[in-house]
C-alpha cells in the first residue's frame, strides 16, 4: 500500500516538476523574443530619440506608497518636456488611469507639464489609458496615431513596443532615466510575467480595450504657433464621452 502511494506521489512530483520547468522555459523564451524584437528600436539618450510628430506618455502614480514623489513619474515628465524643447516630438498624448474621481493620472501629468512651460496646444489627454494595451489600442483606434515615440522607462519599453507593432503602430522607444527605488525588483519580475501575458492578449484570447468611444484625431499644432494659447483645465472622462 505504501509502495503504491509512493509511486503516485512520485509521479505527481515528476509531473509538477516538468510543468514548472516548461513554464520557466516558456517565460524565458517569450522574454528573449520580445526583447530581441524591440531592442533596436530603443534609444537611451534623449537627443538620440527618433523624431516623431507624436510622443505617447504612459501614466503612473504621482506618489509612491511611502508618500514620496514617484521618480518614475518625475522622469517621464522631465523627459517629455525636454523632447518637446529638443524638437524630437511636436505633440504629447498623455494616457493614464482615471477610473475614480480621486485618482486622475492624465490631469496630473497635464498640470506637471504645464508647470514645465509645455503649451496646452502640445498636449492631448486620454482618460481611459487603464493599461499599456489600452493606451496603445486607443492611440490607434481613437486618436488615429499610426507612428509614435513611446516615452517611458527602459524596462517598460519592450512590451509597449511589441504591443504597438501588433496593433499597427510604427513605434520607437525613448527610454527615460530615473533613480532606483526600493522594491524595483518587483517591477522587473512583474514585467517578465506581463510580457508572457501579452502574447495571450494579442494572439489567444483577443483582448479588447475597456473603452474606445468615438474617434478624436489629434490636432497637432506646429510648435511655432503654440505660444499664447489659453490655459483651460480639461474636463474628466465623463464629460468627454
Amino acid at each position: 500500500m505504501r509502495r503504491a502511494a509512493w509511486r503516485v506521489l512520485r509521479a505527481l512530483l515528476v509531473a509538477l516538476g516538468t510543468a514548472v520547468l516548461l513554464a520557466a522555459l516558456l517565460l524565458l523564451a517569450t522574454n528573449f523574443w520580445v526583447l530581441g524584437q524591440t531592442r533596436e528600436r530603443i534609444a537611451h539618450e534623449l537627443p538620440l530619440c527618433r523624431v516623431e510628430r507624436v510622443g505617447i506618455v504612459f501614466g503612473t502614480s504621482h506618489w509612491t506608497r511611502s508618500g514620496v514623489r514617484n521618480p518614475y513619474f518625475e522622469a517621464r515628465m522631465s523627459a517629455s518636456a525636454q523632447l518637446l524643447r529638443l524638437g524630437r516630438v511636436d505633440h504629447l498624448l498623455l494616457s493614464g488611469d482615471n477610473r475614480t474621481l480621486s485618482y486622475n493620472e492624465p490631469i496630473t501629468m497635464w498640470r506637471d507639464l504645464r508647470g514645465r512651460e509645455v503649451p496646452e496646444a502640445a498636449m492631448t489627454l486620454d482618460y481611459a489609458g487603464f493599461s499599456t494595451f489600452d493606451t496603445l489600442a486607443r492611440a490607434r483606434e481613437v486618436f488615429g496615431v499610426e507612428r509614435a515615440l513611446l516615452i517611458t522607462q527602459a524596462w517598460h519599453l519592450p512590451r509597449a513596443l511589441f504591443i504597438a507593432e501588433a496593433l499597427g503602430i510604427e513605434a520607437h522607444g525613448c527610454a527615460v532615466s530615473s533613480h532606483r527605488i526600493k522594491g524595483q525588483w518587483r517591477l522587473a519580475a512583474r514585467e517578465w510575467v506581463a510580457r508572457l501575458a501579452t502574447l495571450g492578449d494579442l494572439y489567444l484570447w483577443g483582448r479588447e480595450p475597456h473603452f474606445l468611444g468615438p474617434r478624436e484625431p489629434l490636432e497637432i499644432v506646429p510648435q511655432a504657433m503654440q505660444r499664447g494659447w489659453a490655459i483651460d483645465t480639461p474636463g474628466p472622462l465623463a464629460e468627454r464621452r
